[in-house]
Order: C-alpha cells, then structure tokens, then sequence
C-alpha cells in the first residue's frame, strides 16, 4: 500500500513539537476547513513514528467527520447532526491507551462532538496522555467551553497556504517533473514571482488545489461548492438557523467585495439595501459572527496609535483565502491594492502578531496606518502597504502616516516595486521577498 506524499508544513509542525510533551496542556489546532488541518495532524504522526522515540509511543488518532470510525465507536447524530455519546469515545480511547508507553491522542473535527471537552479534560489529567485536537470553528472557544477546559490548552491558529509556502509548492513541483542535467545536478528552477502572485489570489492557497493543475474552473468549484458552501451550512446556517440563504450570500459577497474598507453593521445594512437587499442589522450581525467563528474572515479593529486605545467604530474585514473570494465575486473590478493588502494582513497573523488598523491625528485630520502588528515582549511594527510608489508624489502620499507616528518603533513600506531602500528611517521592502522571508 502507498502512502500519500503529504505537503510539508514546517511552521505548524515546529508549534506541534514546541508543545510536545507539555501534558497537561490540550493542543487545539484551528483554521477554515480544508485549510489542511487533518493532514498536519497525519503529518505529526509520522514525524512522530520516525523519531528515535517511535518504539516508546503508542498514538491513537480518531476522526470524527469519518462515518465508518464513528459507528464503530457507537457514536451517533442527533437531530442537529451533532454527534453524541461522547462517554463511548471515552471509553474507546482509553481502552487503545497502553499504560507502558506516552499516549499520543488525536481528536479530527472536535467540534462535531457534543461534550468533546469532558472527554479532551479527562485525557489531559491522565499522566501518560498528550491530546491534539482540530477545531473549525471559533465559537468552541466561547467563554463557557474555555472555562470547562479550565483555561488548560493552547490554540494553534492554522490558514490555507501562505505565498511562501505556495512557493516551496511550485518549486516543488517543478523539480519533480525536470530531468536531471548531465552533470547530475538538479537546475535551479526560475520563478516568475508577480505571475506566481496572479497564480496565487485567482488559485488560492487551500492545499487541494495544488492537486487541480491550475483548472480555474474546476479550482472555482471546489472552493465554492466544498469550501464555501461546507462551510455556511454546517457553521452558520445550521448554528444560527438561517431559512434564507439567498441573504446570507449577499452579505457574505458584500464583505468579500469590501475587504479593507472601514465599515460597521449599519453601512453593511445601507450598502445592501442600495443593491436591493433587505436584510435585518440583528441578522447581518449574526451572519458577521458565524464567519468569523467559522474563520473564512477575520475582523481587524482600528486602535489610536497615540492614545494607545481601541477604538469603537468602523473594523475592517479581511477574507482568509483570496481565491476563495475569486470563486464566490471574481476579480471583475477588484481593488488591487486592498488584494494585496489582505495577504499581507494574513501573513502578519501567520507571524503571530496581533494587526490593527492605526489611526493618527496628523495636525487637524485623522491619517490611517494600514497596520499596527504587536507581539508580546513590547514588539511594535508598523506597516504600509501600496502596490507601488513610483514618483515623488506618490511616494510621499504612502510615506506621510508613518512619518507622523513619533515613536521609534520599526516602520514598513511594503510594495510591489522591485529592490529596496529607506527613506526617514522607515524601510522600502518588495512584498513578495517580504512574503517570502527575504526580507
């Protein structure tokens, strides 16, 4: 029997292994679904089983969407299609753990089961038990779940492939398929980085459609037919009861298309009124959260750089996959600039750092910083992001917030132009070496 080539996730994997053996620590990996979170987990278990501790080990790894493994558990669906019996589970697992060896538990899909936290707690209090989790949606972490876990786990936050990673891929798969030159070397592969850009936002990062050879057509209705629509109805639709899903599209499309503009529930309501839409501000409201529990956008809140507070009013939105906003609206009159600024604003979550908006009193008017990104230790960065800024004009029009912020903290120009350079102290990057590492 073959086994599957997985693809190398190095960051998620170093996360895994920086929490191995902390026991009394839950792991959870969460993300959007197809974001390759199961595979990751299968990934870790080989790593796991070639290490020098594979004799020492015992892993007991269940899958909960696997209809053919939970029956066999004893599992069964409620009339919500939630799964129930979780003392079964519990009984199942404990009866595979050997007292002899370190019990590597994983758990797919966590959230399908009703009271899987009763089962993640008492595996965690067992000595000899280290528990990993998946998790497609947020609102396992509300506040009533978090504390029956008694604030005992660590969340790893997973997303579709970043550029850097959909790189490695195309290099990747190139050499696979080049022959070997005389010399038996390997040639180096050339990479045309602004049309592997164009590849990447019509493409997406989601790891499956690597698989489609670059058929758009067939890599739009994966990502709307398995990704989007798998997701709606079993996050959103089904949790909140939405009857019409005709409204939670047109919301759904509305925040696509406006990612990286200021806006609220109220200008949402005006804005779907405007194209004929009349949806209720409590059921926009709810449809927002489902996608941010479901991980298909992320909220970005705006925060006074100088007053050093958050501010109320207006967040922006960004989407978690760009192809995937291809697939639902296309990129008929896209904002190119706002495109790039939503990888960006992806890749510096990938980083760990928490990203605002930054706002500025620069004499009378209020100036925008596209982001503030944070990470505990007193790490502030600040980041502006333009396709390009050729010409003085242009260039200073890009460069004048973060000429008015008069803290020392680093401060970025992050643009499609090619090289480098510094202007004021503040760095002139290309993005795409930024996304890549390069830096």
């Amino acid at each position: 029997m073959t086994t599957e080539t997985l693809m190398d996730r190095p960051e998620y994997i170093r996360q895994l292994k920086a929490w191995q053996g902390q026991n009394d620590l839950i792991k959870i990996v969460t993300g959007v679904r197809r974001c390759g979170k199961s595979k990751l987990l299968e990934l870790f278990q080989r790593r796991l089983q070639s290490d020098k501790i594979a004799d020492d080990i015992q892993i007991v790894s269940v899958v909960l969407d696997d209809l053919i493994q939970t029956q066999k558990i004893g599992l069964t669906e409620n009339s919500e299609h939630f799964l129930v019996g979780y003392e079964k589970l519990l009984d199942y697992i404990l009866a595979k753990l050997n007292p002899q060896k370190m019990n590597f538990v994983f758990i797919d899909e966590v959230q399908l089961l009703i009271g899987w936290q009763k089962v993640a707690n008492t595996l965690r209090l067992q000595k000899n038990v280290d528990v990993y989790l998946t998790g497609s949606n947020a609102y396992m972490f509300s506040s009533d779940l978090a504390n029956s876990l008694g604030g005992r786990y660590v969340e790893i936050k997973m997303q579709p492939l970043s550029f850097k990673e959909y790189h490695e891929a195309f290099i990747q798969s190139q050499t696979l398929v080049s022959e070997k030159s005389l010399d038996g070397k390997t040639p180096s592969i050339l990479v045309d980085l602004f049309k592997l850009y164009s590849n990447y936002i019509h493409e997406s990062g989601f790891p499956q459609t690597l698989k489609m050879i670059s058929d758009r057509q067939h890599i739009s209705d994966y990502l709307h037919d398995t990704v989007y629509l798998n997701t709606v109805q079993k996050d959103i639709v089904k949790r909140f009861n939405i009857a019409d899903t005709n409204k939670l599209d047109s919301v759904v499309k509305y925040m696509f298309d406006n990612i990286g503009n200021e806006t609220s529930v109220r200008n949402i309501e005006r804005g779907l009124s405007a194209g004929g839409h009349k949806i209720s501000v409590p059921t926009i409201d709810r449809i927002i959260e489902g996608l941010l529990d479901s991980f298909l956008m992320y909220k970005c809140d705006r925060y006074d750089i100088k007053g050093k507070q958050y501010l109320d009013s207006n967040s922006k939105y960004y989407v978690a996959d760009i192809g995937l906003r291809t697939a639902l609206i296309g990129m008929k009159d896209m904002d190119a600039g706002h495109i790039l600024e939503n990888v960006v604003y992806l890749e510096l979550i990938r980083r760990g750092y928490e990203v605002t908006v930054g706002k500025i009193h620069k004499g009378n008017k209020l100036v925008e910083v596209d982001f503030v990104a944070k990470k505990s230790g007193g790490i502030v960065e600040y980041y502006q992001v333009a396709l390009n800024v050729i010409g003085t004009e242009l260039l200073e029009r890009e460069l004048a917030p973060l000429k008015a912020i008069e803290d020392n903290y680093p401060k970025f120009l992050l643009t499609m132009d090619y090289g480098s350079g510094e202007n004021d102290g503040i760095k002139r990057l290309n993005v795409l070496d930024w996304l890549l590492g390069k830096e």
